[in-house]
């Protein structure tokens, strides 16, 4: 445990699986009448409500403060319960797999944004990668899911809204992160405002009942609460260890699990251009990466 709790490449490996689960997992849970708002508040309350309590077990607190507060529920709404409930309403049409494969293009998105927003001035490396991400990406969504099984194009625009979310959320953390402020409460916190928001939601839209469902898969709530609480452990740990750049992969892992577990377990059967499209993507995510990291080393080199 201690060899990959210090292992860049092991804790990449299991977080990204773990981040992967949730999409095989969304899928059994929908197809047995839970709904996607449902689910993404199993998700939210129950990785915050665990590692709530590990921070409560440390002797820690949330501190509440009006920067704060802006920050859980932006997080919660951009990052967590918003591309939950698109990523849950998309899967029983497109399938697990195809569905995870836009969790790839997030880090090539939120390079475009970093760029428009003049938050990064990539290089020319950064450019081919989001060239050629684009490429996957308009290979994939030709496909429209499953083989056999064209989705309509208004589910396909729905994936397509993950990665954006994704995006937005990652732009906005890095931008308002309050100062002083660990990435534990602030995840504790985030998905705790992500739990209300969607309580909210299911209470007024859909109706407490609503929630039944669950108690049809009581084995899957548990494995999908211990993987999200266990994911956002590694997740941190990974940053610590690995840094953003290498943590940026971790979709990559994610969009693999998914893709293999639906085609494996889920009966999910995929066109060749479908996997063809995702290779792509994930060279693209790669090239950015590399460019990041260029980036990166020359600045620490400037500074140095």
């Amino acid at each position: 445990m201690k060899f990959l709790w210090d292992s860049a490449l092991g804790l990449l490996v299991v977080t990204g699986g773990l981040l992967g689960l949730t999409l095989p997992f969304g899928k059994i849970a929908t197809a047995a009448g839970v709904s996607a708002m449902g689910w993404a508040l199993v998700i939210s309350l129950g990785a915050g409500g665990v590692l709530f309590c590990a921070l409560l077990l440390r002797g820690q607190r949330i501190r509440l403060t009006p920067h704060r507060l802006r920050y859980f529920f932006v997080t919660a709404a951009v990052s967590y319960a918003f591309p939950n409930l698109l990523m849950f309403s998309a899967i029983p049409h497109l399938g697990a797999g195809y569905t995870g494969i836009m969790f790839t293009l997030s880090p090539v998105v939120t390079l475009v944004f970093s760029i428009l927003l003049g938050v990064r001035r990539p290089n020319l490396l950064g450019v081919v990668g989001i060239a050629v991400g684009f490429v996957g990406a308009v290979m994939v969504a030709m496909t429209r899911g499953e083989a056999g099984q064209p989705a309509e194009f208004f589910w396909v625009a729905v994936g397509l809204l993950i990665p954006v979310s994704l995006a937005i959320g990652n732009i906005y953390r890095t931008v308002d992160w309050p100062e002083g402020t660990g990435p534990i409460e602030l995840a504790v916190g985030s998905h705790l405002a992500a739990a209300a928001l969607l309580l909210c939601g299911i209470l007024t839209q859909q109706g407490g009942g609503s929630l039944a469902p669950l108690s049809n898969v009581p084995l899957v709530v548990v494995g999908q609460v211990a993987s999200a609480a266990a994911m956002f452990a590694f997740f941190f740990r990974l940053q610590a260890v690995g840094g953003p750049v290498y943590l940026s992969q971790i979709g990559y892992v994610a969009a693999a699990v998914g893709l293999f577990a639906g085609t494996i377990f889920l009966g999910e059967h995929y066109q060749l251009l479908t996997w063809a499209g995702a290779a792509i993507i994930t060279a693209g995510v790669f090239i950015t990466t590399k460019a990041q990291s260029q980036v990166t080393t020359k600045t620490q080199n400037q500074t140095a």
